[in-house]
């Protein structure tokens, strides 16, 4: 997948549409949206109750008649219809005031490495059907690489792991272009429905959905304070009573890595099909580590064990993707960084 900055600078507005949550960078603005990609849908006539943080919120908390859905799963829109219902919510007014004297022409959305044709044309169609005249597809590695601040476009190798709800995506990068790439369907809800298993199977603990976010924040303060053990409160598998127990970080933390065994593999399997010449490049630069999932307690500790080799944490892991695309939009990428890219 190729892409131009002269084409990416005629467009108005970057959309990332994430599993977890949505962002949408408007040129020469920055930042307008950032929220969870997620939907409250009264099921009796059809309706949008609620979208982003408000409709996270009732997840698992709504009566009969209403419905949580995510039009995003894997990193491909599922549900295209829902898709653009929720987007149009979220932009609101912020956009029609943005575009008051114009109209929308056209949009830039990241998609995931290697997406497939039905994936490419999800991402089109969603954001044409709330105005963009057309849309370009940008690959989200190199989008994530330039928000980064990585040197994409020098003959040397840069490795980025970008981890984000459902996926993860591994490449490396030279002359700003994808040298090899590989991309595993380990995230951080893998994660997340590892400390739910291990819950249910060590203490007989079922733990709300809500609650297991900040049970991984919460991880990993107890791990950096070497705090060896830490309070759970959830309800008992059995009694279906409130309870609260105490669980030991250091198991915890060996549950949560046995997912993420798989992106170590990816990150192998990569720099088997780069050339000798980029690996040695690399053993000196090390990794950068990007995505909504990048802090995850003891994923770069992981790493660095394993690979033997530096590793870093993007300062703003979350927002890469987009910034590097709202950066291409407001020209700030030198056209040199990008013309490799142009076939």
């Amino acid at each position: 997948m190729t892409i131009s900055l002269e084409a990416l600078r005629r467009c108005s507005i970057a959309v990332d549409l994430g599993a977890a949550r949505t962002r949408v960078y408007l040129r020469r603005t920055g930042l307008i949206v950032d929220e969870p990609t997620v939907a409250a849908v009264n099921t009796h006539t059809g309706g949008l109750i609620a979208v982003g943080t408000l409709a996270e919120r009732m997840t698992g908390r709504t009566p009969e008649h209403i419905r949580v859905v995510r039009p995003v799963s894997g990193g491909t829109v599922v549900d295209i219809d829902m898709a653009q219902r929720m987007l149009r919510l979220l932009l609101g007014n912020k956009l029609r005031r943005a575009w008051r004297r114009r109209p929308l022409v056209s949009a830039a959305v990241c998609v995931q490495h290697d997406a497939d044709p039905l994936a490419q044309r999800a991402a089109v169609e969603t954001l044409t059907g709330i105005g963009a005249k057309r849309v370009e597809l940008v690959d989200t590695l190199i989008a994530a690489a330039v928000g980064c601040g990585l040197p994409v476009e020098r003959p040397e190798a840069t490795m980025i792991v970008v981890c984000g709800a459902a996926t993860t995506q591994v490449a490396v990068l030279s002359l700003g272009s994808i040298v090899a790439a590989e991309r595993v369907p380990v995230g951080g809800e893998t994660v997340d429905h590892a400390v739910v298993q291990y819950l249910r199977n060590e203490h007989a603990l079922m733990l709300p959905s809500q609650a297991v976010r900040p049970l991984q924040l919460l991880l990993k303060t107890s791990a950096d304070g070497a705090a060896p053990s830490t309070e759970v409160h959830g309800r008992d598998v059995a009694t279906g009573l409130a309870r609260t127990v105490r669980i030991d970080v250091g198991s915890v933390q060996s549950a949560i890595r046995t997912p993420l065994t798989g992106v170590l593999d990816a990150i192998g399997t990569v720099l088997r099909r780069c050339p000798p010449d980029l690996v040695a490049d690399l053993a000196d630069r090390g990794i950068m580590l990007a995505g909504g999932s990048a802090v995850l307690p003891g994923f770069d500790t992981m790493l660095r064990e394993a690979t033997g080799m530096p590793l870093n944490i993007a300062d703003h892991p979350d927002v890469c993707a987009v910034e590097g695309l709202g950066a291409m939009l407001d020209g700030k990428v030198q056209p040199l960084l990008l013309d490799a890219m142009v076939s």
